[in-house]
């Protein structure tokens, strides 16, 4: 168990339930003492007891296993962290985030340029993958969708097509209050399952 991950399990136990509840938006089971939180459109269940976070429907172990080095700690420490607060729906790249030069380094870089690639001729395919994710469509570029990787942390991904002028590209945007919800590091752990996910 990484440090990180135990003192946030010694965080969150000593934390009053109801408030977490509020703060995070998710629910709390007392008969399995798990906290459930919605994530694209999966139940996490996070067990302070036993110190463990699963899934019963986890897609072929998609959250659990292979996005499980962005997911896991970004679950856990997200409701530690949550604010109660209203999204503003003001959209900013991650770059626009303090300490956002994190995201514009080595392998810090989203995967923005595959997904651009995959789903250029394909914007159906993208909605589709995106319902598959309980995504919202939304009204940008030539494709948009919307995701909730965690409650009070959207994430919106806009595809524009390429022409004879332009290649195709893809942007990821956070809305303006995630600052208020969540530290540099775990916001681009969020960015990145949000970019993986949807490929």
């Amino acid at each position: 168990m990484y440090l990180g991950e135990k003192h946030g399990w010694e965080c969150l136990a000593g934390l009053d339930i109801d408030s977490v509840c509020k703060k995070a938006g998710v629910v709390y089971e007392s008969g399995l003492q798990r906290y459930v939180l919605e994530s694209f459109g999966l139940n996490i269940y996070l067990s302070v007891q036993d110190k463990s976070i699963s899934c019963d429907d986890d897609r072929n172990g998609l959250l659990t296993q292979k996005l499980w080095e962005y997911a896991g700690l970004t679950y856990l420490w997200y409701l530690i962290n949550a604010e109660d607060i209203p999204l503003s729906g003001n959209l900013i790249r991650p770059d626009n985030i303090k300490g956002g030069h994190l995201f514009t380094k080595g392998t810090h870089v989203l995967p923005l340029n595959d997904i651009a690639e995959k789903y250029n001729d394909d914007v159906e395919g993208f909605f589709q993958r995106g319902a598959t994710l309980n995504a919202e469509k939304v009204l940008f570029g030539d494709a948009a969708i919307k995701l909730v990787p965690v409650p009070r942390v959207p994430v919106t991904i806009i595809l524009w097509r390429g022409d004879d002028e332009f290649p195709p590209r893809a942007d990821l945007l956070f809305d303006s209050t995630c600052e208020l919800q969540l530290p540099v590091d775990m916001l681009w752990s969020i960015a990145m399952m949000s970019a993986l996910i949807i490929m």
